[in-house]
């Protein structure tokens, strides 16, 4: 539909406007899709300036026998330690550690896709994994906490 480019605090983003049905469009920024809702609905015809939206990430499906073994955003109790965070956006494809496991400085504890090349994120610190805030699959954007180290 539409292609877009913006630059959020230094950062080039592709933006393009794939399908937009009342207040909820489909879109790929940097070839990750999304689900956007929109503030108000598009009207064409009567919009003069580019929308205003707020960006979630599109919702991933899971085969009925996945059992969940990580702690997702949201829990009431944040962990504590040191956040392992993404350098950039892509897709999760493998986590390499569980809560409880002991990690050096160094050791690869997700892997990221991102551009079509396999990124290791590695632990920044000696310790204990606290908390696994990504599964396989997921689409992450820059600076989202994939782990906690404690």
């Amino acid at each position: 539909m539409n292609k877009y480019q913006y630059k959020v605090q230094g950062v080039d983003y592709d933006v393009e406007i794939i399908n937009v049905e009342g207040n909820v469009a489909k879109v790929n920024v940097n070839g990750i899709p999304f689900e956007v809702e929109l503030k108000q609905p598009i009207n064409p015809s009567s919009v003069p300036h580019k929308p205003v939206v707020a960006v979630q990430p599109q919702q991933q499906t899971t085969a009925a026998t996945a059992t969940p073994q990580t702690e997702k955003p949201g829990n009431s109790t944040p962990a504590k330690g040191i956040k392992v965070t993404a350098p950039l956006p892509g897709t999760i494809t493998e986590v390499k550690v569980k809560v409880g496991d002991t990690v050096k400085d160094g050791d690869t504890v997700v892997v990221l896709e991102a551009m079509k090349m396999q990124n290791n994120i590695e632990a920044e610190s000696n310790g204990t994994v606290t908390a696994i805030l990504v599964n396989k699959g997921d689409t992450v954007m820059e600076g989202d906490t994939l782990i906690t180290i404690g």
